[in-house]
Formats: C-alpha cells, structure tokens, sequence
C-alpha cells in the first residue's frame, strides 16, 4: 500500500505521471503495468518516505527520479525480489544523498545488486548487510562507490581485490577501516600493506582460520554449474587458468571468496610463471601443505596440487570441484 506522502505526491502531478506510464507503454511493447504498480507501492515509497523524512523540500523531486527510474525497470524487467529490497530496505539508509541525488544513488545501488545477482557464489545478502551497516559513516556519491566496491569484494568478488584496496586510499581513514571490517587497534596504512601482501588475511581471526580448509568452486554443468568434465588447472599470476572439455577459465581466489571468468585456449596454454615451490605431500585423504594438515573428501592418490605465489589448487578426476587454500 502506497503511504499518504506518497499517494500526495502522486496526485499532485497525476496527469504527468500518466503521461509518463502511456509514453513507457508506447517504447515497450508489453510493459507490465501491474507489475509497475507493485513495484511502487513495494519499494519506490520506502525511497520516497526516507527523502519525506529527512528532506521534505526534496520530496517532490524524488518522487519523480523514482517514478521515471521505477518505469525503466519495469520495461527491462527488473523489479524482482532483490531490486526491492535494495530499495526498500538500503536505499533508505542513504537517505540524505537520496535527497540530494535520487537517481544516481539509486542507479548506483541497483545496478551492483543486479550485477552481483549474475556472479555465481557471490553473497549478495552479505553485501546489503555490509551496505546497510556502513550507510552512516557515508557522505558523498564518491564514497558510496568505493564502500559498494569493498562491499562486493568483501562478498565475494575476488577479482575487486585491488581496485577495493586503491578505492579505499581516497575514504576518510575510519571509514576505510570499518569498510574492510578492522576493529580498531590499527591505522589504515598498516591495513592496506598486510592486505596487499596477503591475499589470504583478513581482520577476521576466525574467518582466518575457516579459511585453512580452502574455498571450493565449481560444480558440474549437468547439475546448472560450470564444469562439463573434472577441470584441470595451471597456475596463473592474478590465480589459476583452468580447462573443463572444450570450457576455459581464470579462478581468482582470496580471503572474501572465488569467482571464475571466462577465458580462451590460448591463455590456458600460454607459457605461465612456474609453479611456487612448496612442501606437499598426500597420505590416504590427507594432504600436508607447508607443514599444515589439509583433510581431504576425495581419494588421494590422484589428487593434483598445483601452486601458484599464494594459493593452491586442488583438482581430482573425481571431483567437477576446484578447492583453493592459502599457503600458508
């Protein structure tokens, strides 16, 4: 149900908005205009009451931004479950920029959801978490962009690491801090060099030590995953090339998760770094890596370990899974 201030706004500039709805239904054949009506009293009037709330002068103009940007997702079908909690639930915690600008915040947060959504393994509840936890401490649209970066890669998106890293040098320090989960007891300059030399650390002591165990990728491709046949990896500079059948990829890996990308069959073959030397040995369903004992769930004589400069693979012939594991 669309709240009073909303339902206000709207009839005040009834006849523009209708204008607006026929135009839509004219460029998108089809336009779904049960499912716009839905989407604003679901989501769109949480963005309008937060901007009520705390900048009533600005309500009227972001009624409209949210009307003409809530009619474009309904044309390209983006009004599901997740575009309404990103506005339902964390636009409004953004809502001092919200009132000052409605349509690139919302097209800032909307866009990452939708983008993060696409990425297999991607925890995209834990990014709204993060989002909705970080809101207070953010005053500006350059700041909103680097605390979504640090989010996902904190989520997941492993191959933000670096740029996360870099985005975080133009935050204020505690803010940068909090983005990245330190608890204070450190200064961000000390932060960033440890994150840069180990892609395995995190403030986190307990999720460093889960991380021990490794991360596992992967899943075979009759079952909706990626790989068609056990892969087989390689060791890259930016993590590990992998090949399943005629399918080739490039696994990043790091404390926050793994993701692959696409990758052709020259890159897999491609003359690599060697591979870092390290201590292995593979007893039954155990694996010694650098004097650190790794169970395994497979059988271990055909177990691979391939190792690049801060992680290693493990693959199997038994297995459409790759788990990765710090070093050290």
């Amino acid at each position: 149900m669309i709240s009073a201030q909303f339902a206000q706004l709207l009839m005040a500039g009834r006849t523009e908005f209708n204008r607006r709805v026929a135009e839509a239904r004219r460029r998108h054949q089809g336009f779904d205009t049960d499912a716009f009506s839905a989407f604003l009293s679901s989501a769109a009037d949480a963005v309008v009451c937060a901007v009520s709330e705390r900048a009533p002068d600005r309500a009227g103009a972001a009624a409209v931004a949210v009307y003409d940007l809530a009619l474009e997702l309904t044309a390209h079908g983006h009004t599901g479950a997740l575009v309404r909690r990103v506005w339902s639930e964390l636009a409004p915690c953004y809502a001092g920029l919200l009132a000052e600008r409605p349509s690139a915040v919302l097209g800032m947060l909307t866009n990452a959801a939708l983008h993060l959504q696409k990425r297999q393994g991607v925890r995209v509840e834990e990014w709204l978490d993060l989002m909705q936890q970080l809101a207070l401490q953010v005053s500006d649209l350059q700041q909103l962009g680097a605390v979504g970066q640090i989010c996902a890669w904190r989520a997941g998106m492993a191959h933000y690491r670096a740029g996360a890293i870099a985005a975080a040098d133009n935050l204020p320090a505690t803010l940068a801090l909090a983005a990245f989960g330190a608890n204070g007891g450190t200064d961000w300059p000390a932060l960033r060099e440890v994150l840069l030399r180990d892609p395995w650390w995190t403030p986190n002591e307990a999720a460093r030590q889960r991380l021990a165990a490794g991360i596992e990728i992967g899943s075979f491709a009759g079952f909706g995953g990626e790989f068609s046949e056990p892969p087989e990896v390689r060791p890259a500079d930016l993590g590990f090339w992998v090949r399943s059948g005629e399918r080739y990829f490039l696994l990043m890996a790091d404390a926050c998760g793994a993701i692959l990308h696409p990758a052709t069959e020259d890159e897999y073959a491609h003359p690599q770094p060697p591979a870092t030397a390290s201590h292995i040995s593979i007893s039954g369903q155990r694996l010694t890596l650098n004097g650190r004992l790794v169970e395994l769930d497979l059988p271990g004589a055909q177990v691979k370990v391939v190792c690049n400069a801060s992680a290693a693979a493990i693959v199997s012939p038994f297995s459409h899974a790759v788990r990765v594991l710090p070093l050290r």
